[in-house]
């Protein structure tokens, strides 16, 4: 599909590479509006002109009309040679026709994924609503909104429309995720109070959300706004009657007049945490170690539970191991340090100092225990370690230049040998747990050079099996994530579905909504890479949405300018940068690698060399491949041989991968950075 169109929203067109084609006057683009309502059957001549000028056609209508279909086919093939016949905008019998697939109309792939998702269960469904969703820009044909010969096309797509918003709701909630369904069906019912379905799916999110009062004054406010929308409509027939029969059946389930209301186990589990909690104040003394034991275990059981309790995990973490080591009992203060053993997948630290002291805490007290220590506490705290490592968080020095040879960084040594001695200590004792804990250090202490995918994909592997094995279901989670990066990594993308199926359900199950951010991300690389950018642009808006407040900083900062240089890095080395869509966006931590490129393309050239002369080797981390591709183009622009020299060997290593390992976004294959550097290297 070298050309794709769009009616949901404006008329639009867009090329292969991205960019909106130029459609020319709003007469071109009715005409192109037009002939898309048709589904690529012909419109004769005398139709176009009456339906483009409903108060009556002026002298020359018919000539006008074929001057804009000449337009518009110079603007849809740019290339096509003179005489030689159209392939899209066809001439057929006495009238015009658009010949293009399906995939190609946003409003024709939209019912076709809608089509999917209906017969799809609820897990599966709420990716494939929200991908359907993603499609809708505006309203259908926005710059025609009175045009009478789109009248009948926009009322059907918009029908359609409002069923996928409220199936989207029914399969959240089909899945346990009730409150991601409230904020959408509020401003549904907002938007239009006339549907019943509408606010009996917004009561039912509100009720199994834990807010039971607010959803019965919801059944209440929907009666009120049906009858406002059918004020002339008899008490026994029409829709508002219908809709408070369906009101009314959903007000008798939800004060239990039919079935068991979800929320009443919850209620009940409320109820025994407060007399537990309570009698734990009354019967534990202040300041002993039974409350810095259990605050740990609390501390780890929130990190899992969503965005806020991540953020306050985090935040007390530090204080609780400072307090554990001010006790001066050195194995008090190793199990407290150790114990805090949450899978984690992403490899640059959300607060890289607090990492850093964690690294030190944990060091610390594996010195004063001694080798000859408990060797399960060893292995907690050398995990603790390596898992704290990620990327540069453990650095001393400054990181070396990316213009200079590989340098041995000693912190990157040290925790590489704890990821190691952590591993076959745990696989000595024998303890599940253990080893899961060992694995993830190991995980994060993979990216010692560019090309790892397959060895990370045998870590999340080993990891899955683990944790299926012996029953730990957050671990088993993270195996999957590593092999979903992994595969994505490798182009295997086939296999790396079924894994983002598979962590979908178990996210569900064992209640980890923070794992679903990484099957959003990884489908938008997805559909980027199956569908293209244009496609995957909406589905990456909605990924930097949901990351935007998911407790992860280390992932949400900066994540806006890697998506922008998504279209950039897929094109080739002449691909353009325009630097005023990066002006507005936060680079975060990626400035240094984004700058030299910014200059560059800006004509800066000598102020881009001497960035990249002082630049930093990317951190070993996800995102490496992708960043050494960023230097390789931008060094190659302004030729600075030293840093092309270096990231054409440190790429060489992945070669056979695609720059996609991150599960978030993907460069394309590594083979064509490399070569694009190596004709650099040779011109």
């Amino acid at each position: 599909m070298d050309v794709e169109f769009g009616l949901l929203g404006p008329v639009a067109a867009w090329g292969a590479d991205g960019p909106d084609l130029p459609l020319g006057a709003p007469r071109h683009r009715e005409v192109l509006g037009r002939l898309l309502v048709a589904h690529g059957r012909v419109v004769a001549v005398d139709r176009l002109v009456a339906d483009l000028w409903e108060d009556g056609a002026p002298a020359g209508a018919v000539g006008a009309v074929r001057t804009f279909v000449a337009a518009l086919r110079r603007a849809l093939e740019p290339g096509r040679a003179p005489r030689r016949p159209s392939r899209l905008l066809v001439t057929d019998g006495p009238g015009y026709a658009l010949r293009t697939e399906r995939g190609a109309v946003d409003a024709w792939r939209f019912e076709d994924i809608a089509a999917r998702a209906a017969d799809a269960p609820p897990r599966a469904a709420v990716a494939l609503w929200d991908e359907a969703l993603a499609c809708w820009r505006g309203p259908v044909l926005a710059d025609f909104p009175g045009a009478a010969w789109a009248g009948a096309e926009r009322a059907r797509l918009e029908a359609l429309r409002l069923d996928a918003v409220e199936r989207h709701a029914d399969a959240l909630l089909a899945t346990g995720a009730a409150r991601a369904a409230v904020a959408a069906l509020r401003a549904h019912v907002a938007a239009h109070p006339g549907r019943e379905d509408g606010w009996v799916l917004l009561a039912t999110a509100l009720d199994r959300a834990g807010r039971h009062g607010e959803a019965l004054t919801t059944l209440n406010r929907a009666r009120a706004a049906l009858a406002e929308a059918e004020p002339g409509t008899n008490a026994g027939t029409g829709t508002a009657a219908a809709g408070r029969g369906a009101l009314a059946r959903a007000e008798a389930r939800l004060t239990g007049g039919a079935g068991d209301r979800a929320i009443e186990p919850a209620g009940i589990a409320d109820g025994v945490w407060d007399r537990a909690t309570a009698a734990w104040g009354r019967s534990v003394p202040a300041r002993s170690q039974a409350r810095l034991h259990a605050t740990a275990g609390l501390l780890r059981d929130l990190a899992v539970t969503g965005a806020d309790g991540l953020r306050e995990a985090h935040r007390h973490r530090r204080d609780l191991v400072a307090a554990a080591e001010s006790t001066g009992d050195t194995e008090l203060a190793a199990r407290i340090i150790g114990s805090y053993d949450v899978p984690a997948v992403w490899t640059r630290a959300d607060d890289p100092d607090d990492a850093g002291e964690l690294v030190r805490a944990a060091a610390r007290a594996a010195a004063r225990l001694g080798p000859d220590g408990p060797p399960a506490l060893r292995t907690r705290l050398l995990s603790v370690v390596a898992v704290e490592s990620r990327g540069d968080a453990a650095a001393d020095t400054a990181p070396a230049g990316a213009a200079g040879p590989p340098v041995v960084e000693p912190w990157r040594q040290r925790a590489e040998r704890a990821a190691e001695e952590s591993v076959r200590l745990a696989r000595r004792l024998g303890d599940p747990g253990l080893l899961a804990f060992a694995l993830n250090g190991a995980y994060m202490q993979s990216f010692g050079r560019c090309g790892s995918a397959g060895r990370r994909d045998g870590i999340g592997g080993e990891l899955t099996r683990l944790a299926v094995d012996h029953q730990l279901p957050g671990h088993e989670v993270l195996g999957r994530i590593v092999r979903l990066q992994a595969l994505a990594g490798l182009g295997e993308l086939t296999a790396a579905d079924a894994e983002a199926e598979e962590i979908d359900r178990l996210a569900h199950r064992n209640e980890r909504p923070l794992a679903g951010v990484f099957t959003t991300w990884y489908r938008a690389l997805r559909t980027c890479e199956t569908d293209g950018w244009r496609a995957a642009r909406p589905l990456y808006a909605n990924a930097l949405a949901e990351t935007a407040d998911c407790g992860m900083p280390g992932l949400a900062q900066g994540a806006a300018v890697l998506v922008a240089l998504v279209p950039v890095m897929r094109g080739d080395a002449n691909t353009p940068v325009d630097p005023d869509e990066f002006g507005h966006l936060d680079a975060g931590p990626y400035r240094p690698w984004l700058d030299p490129l910014l200059l560059a393309a800006s004509g800066a050239v000598g102020q881009a060399r001497e960035a990249l002369a002082t630049v930093p080797r990317p951190p070993h981390d996800l995102l490496q491949e992708a960043l050494w591709c960023v230097l390789a183009r931008t060094a190659a622009s302004v030729g600075h041989l030293p840093v092309l020299r270096r990231a054409r060997g440190e790429l060489a290593a992945a070669r056979g991968e695609f720059v996609a390992g991150s599960g978030l976004v993907s460069f394309g294959p590594v083979a064509r950075h490399l070569s694009e550097a190596e004709a650099a290297l040779g011109a």
